[in-house]
């Protein structure tokens, strides 16, 4: 395993305030706090809410589709038939189905802003479309700021994403990074292929050549001397913010923990068969693994690189189903996510440690509920044929763990599924909720000029879940 430390490049625009300790009195009280890591499983592309956890068997045929709901372990909690290895892990589920992430562009970027941030787009989202990447300034992503409030960890960061990073430059997505938190609190980035689904790594920090890690640590010594001297004479931020860099990466690499947590051939080929030794599967695995070595906050992003489904959806690839929605569901992207995060559950709940673990489904958007998308023919193309188009109007975020009760559903969408009806909530809930589950009840900030703010003032935690 090779690991990289830099996220994306930007200016360091603010200091997190210290973490609050929790105590377990305060915990008791306000139902929180029990998370000590989560796990973010982010379904790029806009998985359709109402095809896998929110069916509208009563609606017309042109919005409701072909499939068909089944009960789950949790009385009156029923998904899609096309998840039965989740339908058994129904009374740890908590379906979130009134999440209304309604943005300016109904559309990628401003969607993963919402849904990793909590904070809706702003308007240069709208004038700057596609070429609206990561800035500066962003708000941060809900796991660069749990990360932030955690004390440093030994030998690992404590935000940590794989397998890949979202989307293919030069159209990164924002919302993943630690934005105007500053740079040093951007996650580790360590990554994997289709093609080689049990190799992690990110190979700016590959040491290369006959250098090995007794030569890189006598030459990082050198290099402290004259940073030292240096530093005498410059103290700006960006210089601070490389030396953080520059610790990290020796940390890093100087480490065994860091060589032994990504090493997903290492579980059993029994375990690794259960979760499916796909990309995504085995990024869930070593996202346990992470969590067993004490890494704060994990993020998944579903890896959207497979030419075969893009060119079958009409999609980039994950679950921007424009085309052949009902067939890529079925034949690919449910059953891959269905074996890989039951999977998780099971693992988590066997080695009792799911109740200090928050796991997390979420995506940028759902799916339009009424079939045919102008891409894909529209309604002329057959159902079977026909697509979704994009949806930030309605979707749903699905919890378990970390001291949830589960087997919950939360709020409801309207008979089509096109916009929450009932307990209607939005992306700052969700992050103020997992916030309460990893007892960061405390969100005050201090920007560059020494002036305090809140990292979300919007929503609030749905401790009712608790």
């Amino acid at each position: 395993m090779v690991a990289s430390t830099v996220g994306f490049a930007g200016l360091q625009f603010g200091t997190p305030a210290l973490a609050e300790t929790v105590t377990q009195a305060a915990a008791k009280a306000n139902r929180g706090g029990r998370a000590k890591s989560t796990i973010l499983f982010f379904l790029c592309g806009g998985s359709s809410h109402v095809d896998m956890w929110d069916l509208k068997t009563e609606a017309p045929r042109e919005y409701r589709g072909p499939f068909e709901p089944i009960a789950t372990t949790a009385p009156g909690l029923q998904i899609s038939e096309h998840l039965p290895f989740l339908a058994k892990q129904g009374h740890h589920l908590s379906v979130l189905r009134s999440v209304s992430g309604r943005v300016n562009t109904n559309d990628h970027h401003a969607g993963y802003y919402y849904n990793l941030t909590g904070h809706s787009a702003d308007p240069s989202f709208l004038t700057l479309g596609n070429n609206r990447t990561p800035m500066p300034d962003d708000w941060p992503y809900m796991g660069t700021v749990v990360g932030s409030r955690r004390p440093a960890g030994q030998g690992l960061p404590n935000a940590i994403t794989l397998p890949d990073m979202p989307s293919r430059k030069p159209y990164t997505r924002p919302g993943q990074f630690a934005g105007r938190l500053g740079v040093e609190h951007d996650p580790l980035y360590v990554y994997a292929t289709a093609e080689q689904p049990l190799k992690f790594e990110a190979p700016a920090l590959v040491l290369s050549g006959d250098v090995d890690l007794s030569r890189l640590t006598s030459r990082s010594e050198l290099l402290r001397t004259v940073d030292g001297a240096r530093r005498e004479f410059d103290e700006a931020a960006g210089v601070r913010t490389w030396s953080q860099q520059q610790d990290r990466a020796l940390s890093l690499l100087g480490s065994s923990r860091t060589t032994a947590a990504f090493q997903a051939a290492d579980e059993p080929v029994k375990l690794r068969e259960r979760y499916g030794q796909t990309v995504n599967g085995m990024s869930l695995l070593v996202a346990r693994r992470l969590v067993e070595a004490g890494v704060p906050f994990i993020t998944v992003f579903w890896n959207e690189k497979n030419e075969s489904i893009a060119k079958k959806c009409k999609s980039g690839g994950g679950w921007d189903t424009h085309g052949n929605n009902f067939v890529c569901l079925k034949e690919n992207l449910l059953p891959e996510f269905d074996q890989a995060f039951s999977a998780l559950i099971e693992d988590l709940h066997g080695r009792d440690m799911l109740d200090e673990t928050l796991l997390l489904v979420t995506s940028e958007m759902g799916r339009k509920p009424k079939i045919g998308d102008p891409r894909s023919g529209g309604v002329n193309s057959g159902l079977y044929g026909a697509g979704r188009d994009h949806w930030t109007h309605c979707l749903s975020v699905v919890m378990a763990g970390g001291g949830l009760q589960g087997g919950v559903a939360y709020g409801k969408s309207d008979r089509y599924g096109e916009y929450p009806s009932d307990r209607v909530i939005t992306p700052a809930h969700v992050a103020k909720t997992v916030y309460h589950a990893m007892g960061i009840n405390n969100l005050d900030a201090t920007d560059k000029e020494g002036r305090k703010y809140n990292l979300l003032d919007e929503g609030h935690a749905l401790t009712e879940l608790f």
